[in-house]
């Protein structure tokens, strides 16, 4: 079965396949999931990517050739040893036949209000080998059927990155700092209220200018 998708996963199988397992293991909704560790949450990232990568057939050789990611790195994720930033996230997912959604906040309500200060952390990035420089909280965890992901993103300075590039766009708003956002090479410098809309699939990268933390709210379309 492995490399040639026969199993077709949907959404929705995914999604009910997943409920089965949170049942059968006494774990909570994404709802109900206020404040997760760093490592809580990798974990469950790393558990819905396995079994969307087993039920779609792949190997992890064949999703590192699909994702061009190292096979070490996606299975580290996987064990819920690593944590994907986000634009990795999206590549995988849709790799996938998911959304960003279905992996990271996966709502059940028609519409969702966020009060000032209540967005869900979902991680604090940089390990020992790999820094990724921010930190960022969903805006909407609760909405189900997104095509679009909200973040406040606060971004950390002299952080080691990756540029990154992957299906969808972006949209950056500047709320405290600098930001330096380079474009196929082009750096372009974003001041408090400056914003930038952008193809994903361009080589990009997003980082705090200066020795001081930047904040932005950042919605991606998936």
């Amino acid at each position: 079965m492995a490399g040639d998708d026969k199993l077709n996963l949907s959404r929705e199988d995914f999604l009910t396949a997943v409920d089965a397992l949170s049942i059968s293991t006494g774990d909570s909704t994404d709802a109900e999931r206020v404040a997760m560790s760093d490592s809580e949450t990798a974990a469950l990232y790393g558990e819905r990517i396995r079994m969307a990568r087993e039920w779609k057939g792949f190997t992890l050789d064949e999703l590192a050739i699909k994702t061009g990611l190292e096979k070490a790195y996606l299975e580290k994720a996987e064990a819920g040893e690593e944590m994907l930033p986000l634009g990795v996230l999206v590549k995988v997912a849709k790799t996938l036949s998911l959304r960003l959604a279905d992996v990271i906040s996966r709502g059940q309500e028609p519409f969702t209000v966020v009060r000032s200060g209540e967005g869900r952390a979902l991680h604090r990035t940089g390990s020992s080998d790999r820094g990724f420089g921010y930190r960022y909280e969903s805006l909407a965890p609760n909405k189900k059927g997104k095509t679009m992901e909200p973040f406040l993103v606060t971004l950390f300075p002299h952080q080691s990155m990756l540029t990154s590039s992957h299906e969808g766009q972006e949209f950056l708003y500047v709320l405290e700092g600098e930001v330096e956002v380079t474009l196929e090479g082009k750096k372009n410098r974003l001041s408090p209220g400056d914003s930038i809309y952008y193809d994903s699939i361009d080589e990009h990268l997003v980082i705090a200018y200066g020795d001081a933390p930047a904040k932005i709210v950042a919605v991606l379309s998936t």
